[in-house]
């Protein structure tokens, strides 16, 4: 499979304080695996564009898109929320983020990549419409979305977002949707405290309780997402590839291991190559245990590359 890797130079220098969890150091520990295993050869690195303001606006208002601009700073911090804050470099960090899932798209439905991975931060997946939330400004994975649909006029788009916080932005601004599913597994109760009971025939919403395991997310993806992807028939399939519910990750309680995200790629293959030509783009959401993060994106990857 020929695997594009997205990155940006600018991702590194986001920054909301000295010690927070969502660092410049986890976009490190992922490419030092990579290059570690030797799998960064035998992937095809591309640099992330910026993502524009009429692109953004697909799935932002104009209002916001201009306050986050309006609020970037010079220098300092802004703190948009009690999690969500913005350095000088934040900014251009997020632009880039979201314009590389737009890359990402055109490479995978021109035919120039089988699938892409987004190595970017911040992540997006909290952000909904018209807010930020959770460290997340714009939601990458949604423009990505809407780029698929507008641009190369998909009529069925899936999302399976395994992070282990509900991506409760992503379904914000698809939930009146139809031609596209989110599949969700995220712990519960726990941030931020939604999409336990919003489950619809296109928000497959499936929480779990603290401490589940591979054998509770296996009866997830079998049980409740399978049928509904099959039944959706998605043309393509995004993915907000959260590392968080391993059982190192300091931020949440969740029990998954390096193997499971190889368990959880395979099944997403799988339905990508009967409905969507394999076609999968995949994109960075949380994950805050440097070594757990790097070693689970390894896996991640290497099932991506693999036929």
């Amino acid at each position: 499979m020929t695997t594009a890797f997205i990155t940006h130079p600018d991702t590194l220098l986001h920054i909301m304080d000295g010690n927070h969890p969502e660092s410049p150091a986890r976009i490190t520990a992922i490419k030092n695996a990579l290059s570690k295993q030797g799998i960064e050869k035998q992937l095809n690195i591309y640099e992330a564009p910026i993502a524009t303001d009429a692109q953004l606006a697909k799935v932002h208002s104009i209002d916001y898109i201009s306050r986050i601009r309006a609020l970037s700073p010079k220098a300092g911090l802004v703190r948009l929320n009690p999690d969500t804050a913005m350095g000088p470099m934040t900014l251009s960090a997020t632009l880039h983020a979201s314009g590389a899932a737009i890359l990402a798209t055109d490479l995978v439905m021109q035919g120039k990549a089988d699938n892409a991975f987004c190595c970017t931060r911040p992540p997006g997946h909290h952000a909904g419409r018209a807010n930020s939330a959770g460290f997340c400004i714009f939601n990458h994975v949604a423009v990505g979305v809407a780029h698929a649909i507008t641009q190369y006029k998909i009529k069925r788009v899936a999302i399976v977002d395994f992070d282990v916080h509900h991506g409760d932005g992503t379904e914000d601004i698809f939930k009146h949707n139809p031609n596209v599913m989110l599949c969700s597994t995220f712990q519960h109760p726990f941030y931020p405290h939604r999409g336990f009971d919003t489950r619809t025939n296109t928000m497959i919403n499936v929480p779990l309780a603290a401490n589940a395991d591979a054998i509770a997310y296996r009866d997830a993806f079998n049980r409740e997402f399978l049928p509904a992807l099959n039944a959706f028939k998605p043309e393509i399939i995004y993915v907000s590839a959260g590392f968080d519910a391993h059982m190192d990750d300091p931020l949440a309680g969740m029990r998954l291991t390096d193997e499971d995200y190889t368990w959880i790629t395979e099944f997403i293959k799988q339905v990508a190559k009967q409905h969507a030509k394999g076609r999968i783009i995949s994109i960075l959401e949380g994950g805050y245990h440097l070594p757990a993060l790097g070693k689970a994106v390894t896996k991640h990857i290497a099932s991506l590359i693999e036929k």
